[in-house]
């Protein structure tokens, strides 16, 4: 049972329902267990966004506080958490998969999780254990995706799944009126810089192909939940990955970026034809931001070398890894007001 609301101080964004575009409201269709659509256009509904945590011993000690703090929230309904649930130097062990799978069993509401880079990707490095990469994502696969079609959280829900392609953690579901899908896009390229820990300086042949299916998956996956948000007549898009793709704190070069084009051009192409608002929800880089990256006349566009632009789409990134002192709490908004409007909570200790 949930305690009274925490006090805690706490720094609000809301974006101006002009800015983002925001749809007119379609009757009401309906939204089940299953995802679809029972009471699909209620206002009513909150959820919270963390990543790039737990980090180090300090943060592992201190997760199962900061998951009561969020099951302590009233407001709150759903959970996502974007990937990275330990820090890249550390080992990629059973065990610690295990013990973090343990303390997302805590979480009393249904929570929904995408893999970073840091639980696969980059455990080829010494200090990670030298493992195979793909070897550690299928061994996540195991571990926290056990029961496909479901939310992870002792109350789930139920989602649709890819699982049958052998991708279970790109899911779609959809809650007040709204489409959300999670897609495995990570750090490192994507999956695409070479396994150095393994003696390796270019991308082995089984990296390719296993970068280019998933990236064909997760494609699907967002083509299949806009399909989804036009059929329901749904208010707005939401897009969750661990990949922060548009960083403003560094140039990147084409080895850093450039697996990540042809999920930055199905962006494009799914959102422009979108009559409504989108947002990507991303973690990665650490710092908080919000920003509008595939505007016209944004540098990430020739960047990336796409074509067209999506003005309608929002991104935010959440703190993480030593600026993780707060959990995003995103709240969905009337007709009249901001599709969705979020504020930073911090945790209490």
């Amino acid at each position: 049972m949930r305690l009274a609301r925490t006090l805690v101080a706490s720094i609000a964004f809301t974006l101006p329902a002009a800015s983002l575009g925001v749809a007119a409201t379609a009757t009401a269709g309906g939204q089940d267990d299953h995802g679809g659509h029972h009471d699909s256009h209620r206002a009513d509904y909150t959820f919270a966004v963390i990543g790039d945590v737990p980090y180090g011993a300090d943060q592992l000690a201190a997760f199962p506080k900061w998951i009561q703090q969020i099951n302590d929230d009233p407001a709150v309904q759903s959970v996502v958490h974007l990937g990275d649930v330990k820090n890249g130097s550390s080992v990629c062990s059973d065990e610690y998969f295990q013990m973090i799978r343990g303390d997302f069993n805590l979480f009393e509401d249904p929570l929904v999780y995408t893999p970073g880079d840091n639980e696969w990707t980059d455990c080829h490095r010494a200090n990670n254990g030298a493992y195979n990469p793909l070897e550690r994502l299928a061994k996540v696969r195991e571990i926290f995706y056990n029961h496909p079609g479901s939310t992870l959280g002792q109350d789930s829900f139920k989602v649709e799944s890819q699982a049958r392609r052998g991708f279970p953690e790109n899911v779609v579901y959809s809650r007040a009126g709204l489409t959300f899908v999670t897609a495995n896009i990570t750090g490192s390229n994507n999956g695409l810089q070479p396994w150095a820990g393994l003696g390796n300086t270019e991308p082995t042949p089984e990296q390719r192909t296993a970068v280019a299916e998933r990236t064909r998956a997760d494609i699907d996956a967002l083509r299949s939940a806009f399909k989804t948000a036009k059929h329901e007549r749904d208010r707005g898009v939401v897009v969750m990955q661990q990949a922060d793709m548009f960083d403003p704190t560094y140039a990147p070069t084409w080895n850093d970026i450039g697996a990540f084009q042809s999920w930055v051009q199905a962006l494009i192409d799914e959102a422009s034809r979108f009559d409504g608002p989108v947002y990507l929800f991303d973690g990665d880089s650490h710092v908080y931001n919000t920003d509008k990256p595939l505007a016209a006349g944004s540098s990430w566009l020739t960047t990336y070398d796409v074509r067209g632009s999506a003005n309608n789409l929002t991104r935010v990134t959440v703190d993480g890894s030593s600026n993780n002192n707060d959990y995003l709490r995103v709240t969905v908004g009337g007709e009249r007001e901001p599709l969705l409007s979020w504020e930073r909570v911090p945790y209490a200790s």
